[in-house]
């Protein structure tokens, strides 16, 4: 299983799945983050958090502790 939190900059993954529960999956799923959505990860801030990603047509930063629910592939 890889996490959206441990892909590099530059590189497109397709979602496979949300884990967790509650506010911060219904959070996240808001943000347009879906099963079979293609990101593209951006950029990583200097420290490594947060990421920028483009999803659906536009940017986004997720804490890394937040993209460690999204497995991808």
């Amino acid at each position: 299983m890889k996490t959206l939190q441990e892909v590099e900059p530059g590189n497109l993954v397709t979602v496979v799945k949300l884990h967790g529960t509650g506010p911060l999956k219904q959070r996240i799923m808001g943000m347009g983050i879906t099963a079979n959505t293609e990101i593209l990860v951006r950029k990583a801030a200097p420290l490594g958090d947060p990421i920028e990603i483009r999803v659906r047509g536009y940017e986004l930063s997720l804490r890394k502790a937040d993209a460690g629910i999204i497995e991808v592939e």
